[in-house]
């Protein structure tokens, strides 16, 4: 079996059709009051059945039954290939004839999926091979030179089924941000400034440290201030649209510091997804500041003050993603 790119060779993933697959396959298409509506439920039901049998091999745990390729009114109403993965959601498991580039993602199956797998199937339906997979899509056709290898796909599943253990894992390979050193104009990597992340428009109403007391005109305070932003990318749950972290400090002339922290959307997001919490946590862990996005809110904020040496961790959440960074003043 072939097929027309070189960037899938080095790790797709030869994988038997059994003949109960089969079977099923043409049963569901015997069901089906077309010929072509019947060609297409005998592919998708092979496509699911395979990836099916590798995950269960894998030690994951699915369950069929709870598809709705497994359910004959949506095989009916929809071009659906879907894998429900317990614990986690629905994966698409799309297939793919010989010598095809890319792989048709019908609209109806661009949400509510944890990802798109991909399944080369011989002209024969004898044999099946795992292309590759991504975590998200909203396009009708994929390019199968865009798919990560199947190792990625198993650990995509493993940080969706081990959230809290991954979020520590994470959490402990962070950088501790300095922000002191900030006022000498030394930042760590990752952190721009936000001019260039976010449009001039977006930042006039955002910054300014709105509900603070301040003894200085707003000109003047802005230019003692220092400003970063960094890129947060929560994976599948934002569809891999990475929001904007930024970071305001102002020093006071108590020796505190003035501390606002902003989540932004980035381009071409004009709001936030509704219910994005920012989170601020001392240094034991326990949360004591909390902003949650609603409808169309195009950005959240927090404000507190902080003192030299005082360390704190800021976190971006949005369902069972969550992003960490770890601050000492």
């Amino acid at each position: 079996m072939t097929y027309s790119t070189q960037n899938t060779e080095d790790f797709a993933l030869p994988l038997p059709i059994t003949q109960q697959a089969r079977q099923m396959a043409q049963q569901f298409a015997n069901q089906q009051p077309t010929p072509q509506k019947a060609d297409q439920v005998r592919l998708n039901t092979l496509a699911v059945a395979v990836v099916n049998d590798y995950l269960r091999l894998m030690g994951i745990d699915t369950d069929l039954s709870a598809s709705d390729s497994w359910n004959p009114v949506m095989r009916l109403c929809a071009d659906v290939a879907d894998l429900q993965i317990s614990e986690v959601g629905r994966l698409e498991c799309r297939p793919l004839h010989p010598q095809g580039q890319t792989c048709p993602i019908p609209p109806e199956v661009w949400e509510d999926r944890v990802g798109y797998v991909v399944v080369g199937l011989d002209d024969a339906l004898a044999e099946a091979t795992l292309l590759g997979f991504v975590p998200a899509a909203a396009t009708e056709e994929l390019s199968i030179n865009q798919l990560q290898s199947p190792e990625a796909l198993l650990d995509h599943l493993d940080r969706l089924l081990h959230p809290v253990t991954q979020r520590i894992a994470q959490t402990a390979e962070q950088t501790l941000v300095n922000l002191g050193q900030w006022f000498q104009n030394l930042f760590e990597s990752g952190w721009q400034t936000a001019e260039s992340l976010l449009n001039s428009g977006e930042m006039t109403p955002a910054f300014g440290f709105r509900g603070v007391s301040t003894e200085l005109e707003p000109r003047e305070r802005q230019e003692r201030s220092i400003r970063r932003a960094k890129l947060i990318d929560l994976g599948i749950q934002l569809a891999h649209h990475p929001v904007a972290l930024v970071v305001e400090l102002y020093p006071n002339s108590s020796g505190s510091v003035e501390v606002c922290l902003q989540v932004h959307p980035t381009v071409p997001q004009i709001y936030l997804p509704p219910e994005l919490k920012l989170l601020v946590l001392d240094q034991s862990g326990t949360t004591f500041l909390e902003a949650q996005s609603r409808q169309a809110d195009n950005y959240i904020q927090l404000l507190f003050n902080g003192t030299p040496g005082e360390r704190f961790s800021v976190q971006v959440t949005l369902g069972n993603a969550s992003v960490t960074e770890n601050f000492v003043i």
